[in-house]
């Protein structure tokens, strides 16, 4: 099972993290200065997650493929790591739709 781990970053701003089931971070947030807005973002995250649509698939520069998830309105609201292939890239989008509904949180802030 998932969770979703809630942060502080060194400037003081809320951050989480979407982690499998074996303790690896498969999505990562942007930077909330409110915690409560963070913590709407892991709810946007659960809810988005479902809906192939809002997954961005990118590649860096280096030609890295990774993705990112995207809210009704279009913003950004976590990104996932580089990854090694495109096959791997999407194993990772599958981890998200699985893990992000039923995660729970944890709040390390």
């Amino acid at each position: 099972m998932g969770k979703f781990e809630i942060k502080k970053d060194k400037s003081e701003q809320y951050r989480f993290n979407l982690k499998a089931g074996n303790g690896q971070v498969i999505l990562s947030s942007e930077a909330y200065k409110a915690k409560a807005s963070c913590e709407n973002g892991i709810e946007s995250v659960k809810t988005n997650s479902q809906d192939d649509s809002k997954f961005e698939r990118l590649k860096a520069k280096n030609g890295s493929p990774y993705f990112n998830l995207k809210a009704t309105n279009g913003q950004v609201i976590g990104t996932s790591e580089m990854y090694s292939s495109t096959d791997a890239m999407e194993n990772g989008i599958a981890s998200v739709k699985n893990n992000a509904p039923g995660a729970t949180t944890e709040d390390n802030s």
